[in-house]
């Protein structure tokens, strides 16, 4: 670089003086923004609920889920009664005081009466250690309807490591423990984290049977009212959702079912939209791509949508009808 472009891109140590002394003006500015109503701003002595420690939460469960899959240390049947202590111990005081942030959150922040928050994190989050076996055995159902619907899975430990379904539902299947156990915040912090990392998006509030497959997974979503059967398998870009409602009706509508059901054994194909709450799809019934559904289909039926008619153009016709106009 010559001497005059150096100099040139230096800057003036008294201009970026005199620019960096207008930042404690713009802090101020940024200050007196947070008392504006119309903006959201959450200061407060006490902690909310952390979402790098919920990802926290969600790693470590995995490594209790699946030992050895997902453990920072190689386990063998010598050393997992240890890595698993390590890993729950470490996991109920984690969880324990993330669940204490949201109930306290939820106290403070909505002027509720006081829930004994620290004892209630402790508790849940022991009655959520404690259903850990019934989880894994539902995963364990999930893994084999996985492996055994796609001939390209070669085995289970593939599923268990790289699909990104898998990965949706075990978040899923945590967060509805959550959940239903009454905790607030952290179920839909988890759900919308698995939401970007796989394009998966399931509410936790959602109701899934067993042995429940999302094959490859990208845009499919799961209201909250939704209701699954068992044996279900679903593809990339469906929607399971609501009709859309009047503008400033939402409050009406919250907490009514507005999702579908969706009986059991049926399959569901790419793009497929089903939408409402009384829509029933019956038991074995098979969904084609790109349907869109918004009333019930009775057990045991195939809706598709009609095939378009295609046209095929050769290159070779058009170079020779465009040879046959030069002619004339």
């Amino acid at each position: 670089m010559d001497r005059k472009k150096q100099d040139t891109c230096k800057i003036d140590f008294h201009d970026l003086s005199s620019i960096k002394a207008r930042l404690p003006d713009i802090a101020e500015d940024i200050v007196r923004s947070c008392t504006d109503q119309e903006c959201y701003t959450h200061v407060d002595y006490e902690p909310i609920p952390s979402k790098e420690s919920v990802i926290e939460i969600i790693n470590r469960l995995r490594e209790i889920l699946f030992p050895g899959y997902f453990s920072r240390v190689k386990i063998d049947p010598a050393n997992l009664k240890y890595a698993v202590g390590q890993s729950a111990t470490s996991l109920f005081d984690l969880l324990s005081e993330q669940i204490c942030h949201s109930i306290r959150h939820d106290c403070l922040r909505y002027d509720q009466p006081c829930s004994e928050c620290d004892e209630q994190g402790y508790r849940m989050a022991l009655q959520f250690l404690e259903a850990i076996p019934a989880l894994r055995k539902a995963l364990a159902a999930d893994v084999r309807a996985t492996y055994d619907g796609d001939p390209a899975a070669k085995s289970f430990d593939e599923v268990i490591f790289s699909y990104p379904g898998m990965f949706a539902i075990t978040v899923y299947r945590v967060a509805h423990l959550l959940f239903n156990m009454g905790v607030p915040l952290l179920p839909r912090i988890m759900t919308e984290y698995a939401h970007s990392t796989t394009g998966i998006d399931i509410h936790p509030a959602a109701k899934i049977g067993k042995s429940f497959v999302i094959d490859h997974g990208t845009g499919v979503v799961i209201g909250e009212t939704t209701n699954i059967g068992n044996n279900v398998r679903i593809y990339q870009g469906v929607t399971l959702g609501a009709l859309s409602i009047p503008k400033g009706a939402s409050d009406k509508f919250r907490g009514k079912k507005r999702h579908p059901t969706i009986e059991e054994e049926v399959i569901i194909y790419s793009g497929a939209t089903i939408l409402g709450g009384e829509t029933i799809i019956g038991a074995r019934s098979v969904i084609g791509g790109n349907v869109w559904l918004t009333e019930s289909v009775p057990p045991d039926t195939t809706v598709v949508i009609e095939t378009p008619r295609l046209i095929y153009k050769s290159k070779k016709q058009k170079q020779l009808r465009e040879k046959l106009k030069a002619a004339h």
